[in-house]
C-alpha cells in the first residue's frame, strides 16, 4: 500500500492542492490576498492559489506528526526576519491563516479537534492523502 511517506512532498502537495480546490468547504477568503503569512515576510504570497497549498501542507503535517496544535504549527511555518546588519531573528507564522484553514478542513471532514492535543487527521483525510499518494506514485 502506498502512503504519504512513499512520494515526494512537493508532488503530493501539488496533487492535494488540486483536490482541495474541488471541495466546497475550502474557500480562499477575500482578505487572504492582502495578508502576509508571517511578520518576517515583506510581501503577501505571490501565488494566486497559495491558500490551497497551505491547506495541503497542513494536511500532510497532520498526517505525519498529528495531533498538533496551532502554536506548534506557527513554529513549523516560522521564518527569519532580516534586521539589516544585526543578527536575524526567528518569527512565528500568522496564526489566523493556520486556524482558518484548519477550520475549513474540519468543516470538510478531513481534520478533527482532539481535546488537549490540538487537531488530528480523520480517517477520511488519511484515505484522501493515501489515495492521492497512490496516484502520484503511479504517475
Amino acid at each position: 500500500m502506498v502512503t504519504v511517506y512513499d512520494v515526494k512532498p512537493n508532488q503530493l502537495i501539488e496533487a492535494v492542492k488540486e483536490k482541495l480546490k474541488d471541495i466546497e468547504e475550502i474557500d480562499q477568503p477575500e482578505w487572504s490576498n492582502f495578508v502576509k503569512t508571517s511578520s518576517a515576510k515583506e510581501r503577501p504570497p505571490q501565488q494566486e492559489d497559495w491558500w490551497y497549498s497551505r491547506g495541503a501542507s497542513l494536511l500532510r503535517k497532520l498526517y505525519k506528526d498529528g495531533p498538533i496544535g496551532v502554536n506548534r504549527l506557527r513554529r513549523e511555518y516560522s521564518d527569519r526576519i532580516d534586521r539589516g546588519h544585526k543578527p536575524d531573528h526567528s518569527r512565528q507564522a500568522g496564526g489566523k491563516i493556520i486556524r482558518t484553514v484548519l477550520q475549513q478542513l474540519e468543516d470538510a471532514g478531513l481534520v478533527e479537534g482532539i481535546e488537549g492535543e490540538g487537531r488530528g487527521i480523520t480517517p477520511e483525510g488519511r484515505s484522501l492523502l493515501d489515495g492521492i499518494a497512490k496516484q502520484v506514485k503511479e504517475g
